[in-house]
């Protein structure tokens, strides 16, 4: 154990770290579509290297049954009431790659999409919310800290506050990380009093509601012991009108329980020097492997074989939120004027995929866009890439530019969120950075960023420093895992 965790848990009284429970409505690499899973499933493994035993429980989604159904061991089985609704509540156990995770069943529930929308969505995690309170107590373990994550878990702490007064329950603490606060989990008062049987006096401004409708985020935070966010930045941006999606005087009421800390990626999923999916294995120092790679990429893609053509490359949801307006305000301007290649990956906003199919059409041989996802491509596109566009309005953490730097892509990127907190601009005098960045949400900024981007892309001492620099950042888990461990000795 840390000689400062020691410490800390000496001025509390105790010699043991803390339990932690982990509640998720998704978890990779069982059930993943966005950072919440790699949360969810990289943090434990990295505090289990600092001897805390934190364990997982997130629903039994049809996913994780298709694949993983003979590994699972039945433990318990209970009912949850909804309303008038007696649903079947089964806890399974899998042990993956030395994690503990709970999987709670329920065929009506999570044996379909992981998130269905609406009321049918609300319905699923109120009941998950039910079920992972009832089992609690009967778990073949005893946790000190519950980790709920975004709206989905976020009506845990206050129910454990308010239904299970006396209970085991109640005694536990609880930490809110928030993911993204756009989404908060908005509903009717006869839907949440029906399913969850909330009592009157909660419908009020001072607790559940905001705008005259039930909130479970907001009642997350205001019912659990701390609150944390997925990088610094976005900690303080939540706390004003223009990030906080409403949510900002009850941050602010919480600003002394309210922390960001940075996620981090999974160092051995995301490795050049030894990633399976790459036709070249590379690293630091030795970069004839991304050389190759980059190659691979334009060929398959059936762009123009250059290698000294710099290739701009976005892995994305093609969304206002991730900045794609911008891109498509200057996408033309800079194709139109400078020798330069582009190569999307992902899906999004109809208006969007047709704009990139018709640029395509347009930039032949030098832009393309591949309309869906592919696991193995992205890495592809990380490695073969020489710079890598994120120009979000709002970003959280995001991982894209970690994982960018890893495999030498070096970013561009708004310089908001996760996005502010992990790249650092190029600094022409004196030689310092990772990548590049803009302050506004400006096309025109981003256009200018670009260009210096490709100015740098001139000059191969500057980009040969530049990319040992991105691939010398450390964002493994393991820095994350220290700051949460810090945080639940905190709560205790």
């Amino acid at each position: 154990m840390k000689k400062e965790f020691k410490e800390m848990l000496r001025e509390k009284g105790r010699d043991e770290l803390p339990k932690v429970l982990l509640a998720a409505a998704e978890c990779a690499p069982l059930s993943k579509t966005g950072g919440l899973a790699d949360v969810a499933g990289a943090l434990p493994k990295s505090l289990a290297q600092l001897g805390i035993d934190a364990r997982v429980i997130t629903p039994y989604h049809r996913v994780i049954k298709e694949k993983y159904a003979d590994q699972v061991e039945h433990l318990f089985y209970f009912y949850v009431d909804l309303g008038w609704r007696h649903e079947y509540a089964g806890i399974e156990k899998l042990v993956l790659d030395g994690v503990t995770i709970y999987l709670v069943d329920n065929e009506h529930y999570f044996g379909d999409k992981i998130y269905r929308g609406g009321e049918a969505e609300g319905e699923q995690y109120c009941f998950f919310t039910r079920a992972v309170l009832d089992a609690i107590p009967n778990l073949d373990f005893a946790p000190d800290v519950v980790h709920c994550n975004d709206w989905h878990t976020a009506m845990i702490p206050f129910l454990a506050k308010t239904q299970y007064l006396g209970g085991m329950q109640e005694d536990l603490k609880f930490l809110l990380t928030i993911h993204n606060i756009a989404f908060q989990g908005i509903y009717s008062y006869h839907f949440v009093k029906d399913m969850l049987g909330v009592d009157d006096r909660y419908f009020t401004y001072d607790a559940l509601n905001l705008n005259d409708n039930p909130n479970f985020l907001k009642a997350g935070c205001l019912f659990a012991d701390k609150i944390n966010t997925v990088s610094p930045s976005y900690a303080w941006e939540i706390m004003t009108s223009e990030y906080s999606e409403g949510l900002e005087d009850v941050l602010l009421y919480r600003a002394e329980d309210l922390s960001g800390i940075i996620n981090g990626i999974d160092k051995k999923v995301f490795n050049p020097n030894a990633d399976p999916l790459l036709p070249a294995k590379f690293s630091r120092g030795r970069l004839k492997g991304k050389a190759v790679c980059k190659a691979a990429l334009q060929e398959r893609m059936g762009l123009e074989q250059r290698p000294d053509v710099p290739l701009f490359a976005m892995v994305t949801r093609m969304t206002g939120q991730k900045g794609f307006d911008l891109v498509t305000a200057i996408l033309d301007s800079l194709m139109g004027s400078e020798d330069m290649q582009f190569m999307l990956l992902g899906t999004g906003d109809a208006r969007f995929e047709n704009f990139m199919r018709a640029a395509e059409y347009r930039y032949k041989g030098r832009l393309c866009a591949y309309i869906g996802y592919s696991e193995e491509l992205s890495h592809l596109v990380y490695a073969g890439s020489d710079f890598f566009l994120m120009p979000s309005r709002f970003e959280p953490c995001g991982l894209s530019q970690m994982i960018a730097m890893r495999y030498g892509s070096l970013p561009i990127v708004r310089e908001t969120g996760g996005l502010r907190d992990t790249v650092q601009p190029y600094n022409q005098y004196t030689g310092e950075g990772n990548g590049f960045s803009f302050a506004n949400y400006d096309a025109w900024e981003l256009r200018d960023t670009v260009r210096r981007a490709l100015a740098c892309y001139q000059d191969k001492d500057v980009m040969t420093a530049l990319i040992s620099h991105a691939m010398e950042t450390d964002f493994g888990f393991e820095l994350s895992a220290q700051e949460y461990a810090r945080l639940y000795i905190c709560m205790l």
